[in-house]
């Protein structure tokens, strides 16, 4: 339940920040002959690059923990650990 509620909130940030990251591009590369302006896009881009890789990170040791102590099911991309499995006999991670 308490995944259902906070699942589209953790994309919303992700995605927040990834905007926020474009937009500072945008700003780097339209206002390329201001110098403050192609710096206050320089510093919004490496805040957006800190922030995203800080939020993967952390889904990323959360889904971790989680596969090592059993507590529920993939926390990852694709939402299942099952791995890879073929029809017949295929292998399984």
């Amino acid at each position: 339940m308490l995944y259902g509620v906070l699942s589209p909130l953790i994309v919303l940030i992700i995605t927040l920040a990834l905007v926020y990251f474009l937009w500072g591009m945008a700003n780097f590369i339209l206002r390329a002959d201001d110098e403050q302006g192609r710096a206050k896009g320089k510093q919004m881009m490496i805040w957006g690059i800190i922030a995203l890789f800080v939020m993967f990170s952390v889904w990323a040791l959360v889904g971790i923990l989680q596969n090592t102590f059993l507590l529920g099911g993939g926390g990852g991309f694709g939402g299942s650990s099952s791995g890879f499995s073929g029809r017949g006999g295929g292998f399984s991670i």
